[in-house]
């Protein structure tokens, strides 16, 4: 049966799922469950390294600015470690960045993202999250189902992983966690609980992308980043190169549907010949690669509104309740996000009961909105993309954000206000600021591109 009162310290939460979302969520519940338990059904590795449950860690991840400021309340001094251990703070101004209208103003900018490879992410927090005794790792198991009826969560059926005679165990739970991912399975769970299924919305551009590892060139470039955007309809590529440890970048390019690279070295070579500047191939071509041409599909973004219709007991975030087309970098930050909302339910209710769950799910909406909004809404720009907005608003929307993105090519304060809302430290209607609203209206500014 579900918990009637609400006192912190008592009762199970169980989390499917000890990727990073999972971890936070883990982080985020302790002092307000008794037993927080996570499955995951790989086997961590012992040092930062890459694990065959993650298939995007071998690309380019980011922590916006929003969340690293997260990461930072839920688990303070993450991000110090981060950066003692090598990871590196990018100012946006660090970042020579071709939008659609040309290379963006230059400006000092005191919003930054951290950029580090996956693994040295997840065993940051990972390390943390292992120290707290209230936390029981179930490692190399599968959850397989969940527990209760059409209106309640009450845990969790998990199987040994890779043992066809392990038998099912129940784990009951006042609580439950969704962080599997992409490819959960909450919704199916669900249907065989005789729940109803939440409402989600869609939009497929198509996106893949493959990456290599490369020894940063010397001298330094002049820039700490490289962003080389998409310009819809006809121009669907896009390259982007950032700072990771060990004196290391990490450069991917990718592209929209129609545009896919061909595998291995001769396709990421000519996706980097197909460009729309030749800046990225240059750079690289002065550097020493540092190991395999990777590619990845990650498939379309789901929004899926649990907040709206959900069991009680249960609560999903990361990538099982949105995903995003991975160009934005913004998967990791919502995240985070996320775990923050989570932590805040529960403080706000003092345990991990029902109430607590139910203000989860609206905060974890909340939280995800805006970037939901910013991507779902460029995806369509590409002819070849399926679902995703339409209408008057979206037309309306393309076109100011086209004026704002022109403006900001010579205006720093638009360009500010730009990367304030991009970082997702400010809210789209930032744009509207009068003295924003007002460089915008005025025009200019032809974004002239030239080389960094």
């Amino acid at each position: 049966m579900g918990m009637q009162g609400e006192n912190a310290g008592q009762g199970t939460a169980v989390v499917i799922g000890g990727g990073l979302a999972g971890m936070l969520a883990a982080w985020a519940l302790r002092g307000y469950a008794e037993r927080i338990v996570v499955v995951e059904r790989d086997r961590y590795p012992d040092r930062p390294a890459f694990r065959s449950g993650l298939p995007q860690g071998r690309h380019a991840h980011l922590l916006l600015e929003a969340g690293h400021r997260a990461l930072d309340e839920l688990m303070p001094g993450a991000c110090a470690e981060l950066t003692a251990a090598g990871a590196v703070r990018v100012p946006m101004s660090g970042v020579r960045w071709l939008s659609a209208a040309g290379w963006l103003a230059e400006y000092e900018s005191e919003v930054a993202f951290l950029s580090c490879t996956r693994p040295l992410l997840d065993h940051t927090v990972l390390r943390r999250v292992r120290a707290e005794p209230s936390v029981r790792w179930l490692e190399n198991t599968d959850a397989v189902g969940l527990l209760g009826a059409p209106g309640e969560v009450t845990g969790v059926r998990v199987k040994g992983r890779g043992d066809a005679r392990a038998r099912v165990r129940e784990l009951r739970a006042e609580l439950v966690v969704d962080a599997s991912g992409r490819t959960s399975s909450l919704p199916s769970w669900l249907a065989r609980l005789g729940c109803p299924s939440a409402p989600e919305e869609r939009v497929d551009a198509g996106v893949s992308y493959t990456s290599r590892f490369y020894h940063r060139s010397w001298p330094e470039p002049g820039f700490t980043a490289l962003y080389l955007q998409t310009k819809a309809p006809d121009k669907p590529r896009l390259g982007v190169v950032l700072p990771v440890e060990d004196g290391r970048w990490i450069a991917s390019v990718g592209a929209m549907r129609g545009a896919e690279a061909e595998p291995g070295e001769a396709g990421f070579d000519r996706q980097l010949r197909l460009l729309r500047d030749p800046s990225l191939r240059e750079l690289l071509a002065r550097a020493e690669p540092a190991g395999a041409v990777r590619g990845f599909r990650p498939g379309p973004g789901v929004r899926r509104h649990y907040e709206r219709r959900a069991p009680r007991g249960l609560v999903v975030l990361g990538d099982a309740v949105c995903t995003f087309n991975p160009v934005y970098g913004q998967g990791i930050t919502v995240a985070a996000l996320g775990a923050r909302a989570l932590r805040a339910a529960a403080e706000r209710h003092g345990g991990i009961g029902h109430r607590t769950a139910h203000t989860a799910r609206k905060g974890i909406a909340a939280a995800t909105s805006t970037a939901w909004m910013l991507s779902s809404s460029e995806d369509v720009r590409f002819p070849a993309t399926t679902g995703g907005p339409a209408g008057v608003s979206v037309r309306v929307q393309h076109r100011y954000l086209d004026r704002v993105v022109r403006r900001a090519t010579v205006d720093p304060r638009v360009c500010k206000a730009l990367h304030e809302v991009m970082s997702l430290v400010a809210d789209p209607t930032a744009l509207m600021r009068p003295a924003v609203l007002a460089a915008v209206l005025r025009g200019g500014g032809s974004g002239r591109p030239t080389s960094p």
